[in-house]
C-alpha cells in the first residue's frame, strides 16, 4: 500500500500540480501585498481617502466591508490579467504554431475512386488498385 502511494505521488503530474499550488499560493500573496500596501493608497491619494480597507457602512448594526472587498477584487484582477497574458496567451499561440507545423506537410491523399486515404507516393490505391495520378 504504501508502494502504491509513493508510486502515486511521484508521479510527475502530482508533483507539477504540487508545484503550482504553492507557486500560485505565494504569487497571491505578493499580489494581495501590493494592491493593500501600494497600489490601493496611491488610488487613495486621487480619490481623497487613504486606505479602501476602511469603507464600512452599517445596516441594523451589521458592517459591511466594501473597502476589503474593493481590495481583494482589484487583486482578483490583477492575478487574472497576468495569467491570462503571461501564460495562458503564450500557451495557446504556442500550441497553435506547433498546429500549423504538423499540419504543413500531407503524408496522405485521397483515391478519387474509392476515397481511401493512401500515402502520398503511391501510384496504385491498395484498396481498389485504380491508379493514382
Amino acid at each position: 500500500m504504501l508502494q502504491e502511494f509513493k508510486k502515486f505521488i511521484l508521479r510527475g503530474n502530482v508533483v507539477d500540480l504540487a508545484v503550482g499550488v504553492m507557486v500560485g499560493a505565494a504569487f497571491g500573496s505578493v499580489v494581495s501585498s501590493l494592491v493593500s500596501d501600494i497600489l490601493t493608497p496611491f488610488i487613495g491619494v486621487f480619490a481623497k481617502v487613504p486606505d479602501f480597507a476602511g469603507w464600512t457602512f452599517t445596516i441594523n448594526s451589521s458592517h459591511f466591508m466594501i473597502g476589503k472587498f474593493i481590495n481583494n477584487l482589484i487583486s482578483f484582477l490583477i492575478v487574472s490579467f497576468t495569467i491570462y497574458f503571461f501564460i495562458v496567451l503564450p500557451i495557446n499561440s504556442l500550441n497553435e504554431k506547433t498546429k500549423k507545423e504538423s499540419q504543413s506537410v500531407p503524408t496522405t491523399k485521397k483515391c478519387p475512386e474509392c476515397d481511401s486515404d493512401v500515402p502520398i507516393k503511391a501510384k496504385k490505391c491498395p484498396f481498389c488498385t485504380s491508379h493514382i495520378s
